[in-house]
């Protein structure tokens, strides 16, 4: 089933606060063994399935994977065949995620930096981005299952540094590129610099409201909702924006521990001409979750997005 177009699906990461597992189990490097590895796996896929579905009974049809889900699935040391011992498994995954209507999305870490100038991080980013995919792809989820990514570092030249990235884009497998999106953040690339790169490319922008609102050219929320939004293709589903606001006590650029509905109704009526799917990057996750469905319960793009199956 293709997700359909028109909804709104609101989401959180990685981590439901109110059942007692994760899915996002790891252990040190230096512990690796295929036993552990496959216990592991098995019990973040486990938990994976009680999350999604939570998540289902509560409306909440969006969800970030956590990187770790099969912890050190690119690195050399593990040679374990996850992919074929897992393969039915992730398929019946993949099956319940697309009858209930959820939206995956994936966000690798800090250390993924396709635009480094060192060949071995890019190397290695490569093959981390390359473990996302085969995980989406096992799953069945196409092209709407997204792997979020931001630019990378400037290295004392932006404009440089733009340019290797498109040029390391246009080197990617196919397989990645097709779920690939980049995000600006609030100190190195705006969603202008990121419009640059995706009329280079054809890669999908997600707009950061937090991080636009922190870092931007004078350019207006609307027009960036707007202006981003025009970069996904009908394969790429509906446009994805992450959505946060200050933490009081933190420094620029902290996020909240909880949702501010009062905040979060503003940009819900400055998004009001678009559809757009919502990611929460807000530390109490599945509790904000709750609190911003419960606020959507009269907005007509959130209810095109109920019941659906």
């Amino acid at each position: 089933m293709q997700l359909s177009v028109g909804d709104m699906r609101i989401g959180y990461p990685c981590i439901n606060r109110r059942l007692d597992c994760t899915s996002a189990k790891k252990y040190r490097l230096a512990s690796f063994n295929d036993e552990r590895f496959f216990t592991t796996v098995s019990a973040n896929l486990s938990c994976f399935r009680q999350i999604l579905a939570w998540n289902v009974t509560h409306n909440i049809l969006f969800f970030r994977i956590s990187s770790d889900i099969i912890p050190f699935a690119s690195h050399p040391v593990c040679s374990a065949p996850w992919q074929e011992h897992f393969s039915e498994e992730l398929e019946r995954i993949g099956h319940s995620i697309r009858d209930a209507g959820i939206r995956i999305s994936m966000h690798p870490d800090q250390f993924i930096i396709l635009n480094s100038p060192d060949e071995r991080i890019v190397s290695r980013s490569v093959d981390e981005l390359a473990y996302h995919a085969t995980l989406l792809d096992l799953m069945g989820l196409g092209t709407q299952a997204k792997i979020q990514l931001h630019v990378g570092g400037r290295y004392g030249d932006s404009q440089e540094s733009i340019a290797r990235f498109v040029r390391v884009y246009d080197t990617l497998d196919p397989a990645i590129r097709r779920h690939l999106v980049i995000e600006n953040d609030e100190t190195r690339f705006s969603a202008t610099d990121c419009l640059e790169i995706s009329e280079q490319t054809g890669i999908p922008v997600l707009l950061d409201v937090f991080h636009h609102a922190c870092y931007n050219n004078g350019e207006e929320m609307g027009d960036m909702l707007d202006a981003t939004g025009k970069t996904w293709g009908a394969g790429d589903g509906i446009p994805m924006v992450d959505y946060s606001s200050q933490h009081p006590a933190k420094r620029p650029g902290g996020h909240a521990e909880h949702i501010d509905l009062s905040d979060f109704r503003q940009f819900l009526e400055l998004s009001q001409p678009f559809d757009r799917d919502i990611m929460l990057e807000i530390k109490d996750k599945e509790t904000s979750a709750l609190a911003a469905i419960s606020l959507l319960q009269k907005d007509p793009r959130f209810e095109r997005g109920i019941g659906r199956g």
